[in-house]
């Protein structure tokens, strides 16, 4: 469904520390499964539209087979399991229409699915990664989901020259890694998200904010960015605490935050530990009705009232939170209902549109450069979404993008997740948020979206 109202904040002048958030880390374990699909096709063609990165610093393996193989490393267990069914119908989704369209350079590009652990297992997920590179000789790999996965395998992707696209990392440290141009992502940095966060709750007119967050990379990252934008828009920061994932001492902590006597809370976590703390919240005499629960990504989930009191879906009603688009305005507009087709039993399409936009871009690449090779298709991927060829003609399907490959002409794809415009750094320079609220029948619903930069 598309939004109603659209939002946009400039961040002209705005410079924060850049620190790790994201969707983070978990401390799950769980089996690992891996699934394999391939299509048929036919061609693809182009001239390379953006500088290649420069020889022996840079790049990845220079040399292909003729077969894009690409791997997904995306949650299939953990805590962050409920991300792994849209996703990875993104990413299928992608390969699909790409092999229906033609394939890439004379042949289907092939996709086989491994589980990251939710954020939480980065030994399952390292031993995916091995796998896919050493076994399955994949040429890129999608994922991980958390930025704190991303970082336990990013240094072993990219030693092995492979390229890496995220489609749900937003952990800002990563933009300065040092990844030889091979790691790119499709969602904004949380710099951003917690800019629109922060104007969500001031616009509710909430002075007195308490803060609570997870003690990991992703809930400690993300304050560090919250707490400037809400004083900068005029809030007094009431509390500021954290609480560890395994659940000790959380009524005390939550006893910080009551005491405070906070007009609005904003609660950085998962549904299963920010469940417990909404759960304490309550305990504690918090009435949601009059103080406002705020929350981010981590906790859009349609069964987030469960981990709080499975028996009353209405326990979560008014709280609000903001998740990157899963159906941006900027975006392509067919996307939305075209996912729910391919993927009719998948309940929310969070992430979605990234995950289809890291898996085109790629292929999208790797038919401009007529190579499968990491270094050629990472030399690419600014290119393929930025149209930085002269002349260069906008497109956002498979089949049109290719067409105009194999007639020779330069491509601006238009993603499903939006314009994306990738920066030198291999991600979007601006971010569209949805802004939901959840229901009595413990169900969220979108009511506007918010822009921020570009």
């Amino acid at each position: 469904m598309r939004s109603t109202k659209t939002a946009k904040i400039s961040t002209v002048g705005v410079a924060f520390a850049l620190l790790l958030a994201a969707c983070g880390d978990d401390k799950k374990d769980d089996a690992s499964t891996t699934t394999k699909a391939a299509t048929e096709s036919s061609a693809a063609g182009g001239d390379s539209t953006a500088a290649p990165a420069a020889a022996g610093e840079n790049g990845g393996r220079k040399d292909g087979d003729g077969e894009l193989v690409i791997g997904a490393v995306l949650p299939k267990t953990g805590a962050l399991a409920q991300l792994g069914p849209p996703m990875i119908a993104g990413v299928e989704m992608a390969v699909a229409d790409i092999n229906a369209a033609g394939g890439v350079n004379g042949k289907p590009v092939k996709l086989i699915v491994s589980d990251d652990g939710g954020g939480g297992n980065n030994d399952l997920a390292t031993t995916s990664v091995d796998q896919l590179i050493n076994n399955d000789k994949v040429d890129a790999i999608v994922g991980a989901a958390a930025s704190g996965t991303t970082k336990a395998i990013i240094d072993k992707i990219v030693s092995s020259g492979t390229l890496e696209c995220s489609p749900s990392n937003t952990g800002s440290d990563l933009s300065t890694w040092p990844d030889k141009g091979l790691y790119f992502r499709t969602p904004p940095a949380d710099n951003l998200q917690a800019q629109a966060l922060a104007k969500v709750i001031s616009d509710d007119g909430k002075k007195n904010v308490a803060i609570i967050a997870q003690n990991t990379d992703y809930g400690t990252g993300f304050v560090k960015f919250l707490k400037p934008a809400l004083e900068s828009a005029g809030a007094k920061i009431a509390a500021d605490v954290t609480y560890e994932l395994a659940g000790s001492g959380i009524d005390v902590e939550v006893g910080k935050v009551v005491s405070a006597k906070p007009d609005g809370v904003a609660l950085i976590g998962y549904p299963e530990d920010g469940g417990k703390v909404l759960a304490d919240m309550l305990k504690q005499g918090v009435d949601f009705k009059t103080t406002t629960i705020y929350v981010t990504d981590g906790m859009q989930s349609n069964e987030l009232f469960k981990a709080v009191d499975e028996a009353k879906p209405a326990i979560t009603a008014g709280i609000k939170g903001t998740a990157a688009s899963a159906a941006p305005e900027s975006g392509a507009a067919w996307f939305p209902e075209a996912f729910k087709k391919f993927a009719p039993k998948v309940e929310s399409p969070i992430y979605s549109a990234q995950a289809y936009d890291c898996t085109m871009a790629i292929a999208l690449a790797a038919a401009v450069g007529k190579s499968d090779a990491p270094f050629s298709m990472a030399s690419n991927m600014i290119g393929v979404t930025k149209g930085t060829a002269s002349g260069a003609t906008k497109c956002d399907t498979a089949e049109k993008c290719l067409t105009l490959i194999k007639d020779g002409k330069a491509i601006d794809y238009d993603g499903a997740s939006g314009e994306l415009n990738f920066a030198d750094n291999g991600e979007p320079s601006a971010g569209s948020y949805d802004v939901y609220t959840f229901g009595d029948d413990g169900k969220y619903a979108t009511s506007e979206q918010i822009v921020v930069g570009g």
